[in-house]
């Protein structure tokens, strides 16, 4: 059978309210609650400031590559070049959501051209699979983050490897680190497979936005160092971009309850137990751009990122009263549990 964490234990109140709410009624008070606190309006002029700042670092950092010039330190820059590549995933991933403008198409141009064109990442692809897990976190069979894949989410899945992938079940967690450095060639690769089923129209948009960010992404590498090193500035690049998306969402759900088949909770309880977030200052919500508020932001998916913080403490005190656990843990702690449900899956394959 596969293995499901099971969900904190909840008072029976609290989840006869739930029951008892199809339309998710426990959520309602929350929502108003919310939405009067002004919070979830939008807030043009940050987005302007941090996609302006955004393509300023990446301009800056493509200058600082030419200035260095064909120096082997040069390919260093692929760190910091990842970093700003991760902000414009944020900025991406923001869009999708419509948290930037009101306006469904400028969403949708805005995602286009951070998603495809400056990243080279599908934003249709992105919005369909991020979407499906928002609907149903961490339910096998419903979210595509815990489908069948390279990793096992459950013992089932686990089970199922064969040959090469069923040594990496067994040792996913030693693993887990080291094989996203190949998830920022990943993600591009998921682009360009998902346009082979879509519309004449997406194809021609986001498939020659995403040729378009090929050329001049290969083209500024190697005109401006020679082959050895662009190479390596590309690989060093994507590698930790790949890392730093990758530790930023691992923490959000891996070890939370995953609901087991057939069982249906209301929205509160499908966003929250499911969820955790990560506790720290500036530095963390800014390395984990704002995202480590994973309740607030599956809860209230459209409220603009930078607002998670100020909803915290509203989601906080719902929680509480409702008698529905509200997971949080440090930065380290959370990838201690993470692993460790990796390690625990794994565990019948030694």
């Amino acid at each position: 059978m596969a293995m499901t964490l099971p969900a904190p234990p909840v008072s029976s109140a609290a989840r006869s309210r739930g029951e008892a709410g199809s339309g998710g009624s426990d959520f309602t008070p929350l929502a108003r609650r919310v939405r009067a606190s002004g919070l979830l309006a939008r807030r043009p002029g940050y987005y302007a400031r941090a996609i302006g700042v955004n393509l300023v670092a990446t301009v800056a950092l493509w200058c600082a590559v030419a200035w260095a010039g064909a120096g082997w330190w040069t390919v260093l820059l692929g760190v910091p070049l990842a970093m700003v590549a991760t902000r414009t995933a944020f900025l991406g991933h923001d869009a999708g959501h419509r948290q930037i403008a009101r306006s469904a198409r400028v969403n949708r141009v805005l995602g286009l051209l951070l998603g495809n064109l400056l990243l080279g990442m599908g934003h249709g692809w992105w919005s369909d699979k991020h979407n499906r897990h928002h609907a149903n976190p961490n339910h096998v069979g419903k979210d595509p983050d815990v489908g069948e894949g390279i990793l096992a989410w459950t013992e089932e899945q686990a089970g199922r490897q064969r040959g090469v992938l069923r040594w990496v079940a067994r040792h996913q967690a030693a693993l887990f680190f080291p094989l996203l450095t190949l998830e920022g060639v990943n993600l591009k690769v998921g682009s360009l497979m998902f346009l082979r089923g879509r519309s004449r129209r997406d194809q021609l948009v986001e498939g020659g936005l995403l040729l378009a960010h090929t050329v001049g992404y290969l083209t500024l590498a190697f005109s401006l160092l020679p082959v050895g090193q662009a190479l390596v500035l590309i690989a060093l690049q994507h590698a930790m971009f790949g890392v730093h998306l990758g530790a930023v969402f691992a923490p959000n759900h891996k070890g939370m309850a995953m609901p087991a088949p057939g069982e249906r909770w209301d929205h509160l309880r499908r966003q929250v137990l499911t969820s955790r977030n990560v506790r720290g200052g500036v530095v963390t919500d800014w390395l984990m751009g704002g995202l480590n508020y994973q309740i607030e932001h599956h809860l209230f998916p459209s409220v603009p990122r930078c607002n998670l913080r100020k909803v915290r403490p509203l989601v906080r005190a719902h929680c509480a009263q409702l008698g529905v656990p509200y997971a949080e843990s440090g930065l380290v702690g959370s990838y201690r549990l993470a692993l460790g449900h990796m390690r625990a899956v794994g565990e019948p394959l030694r």
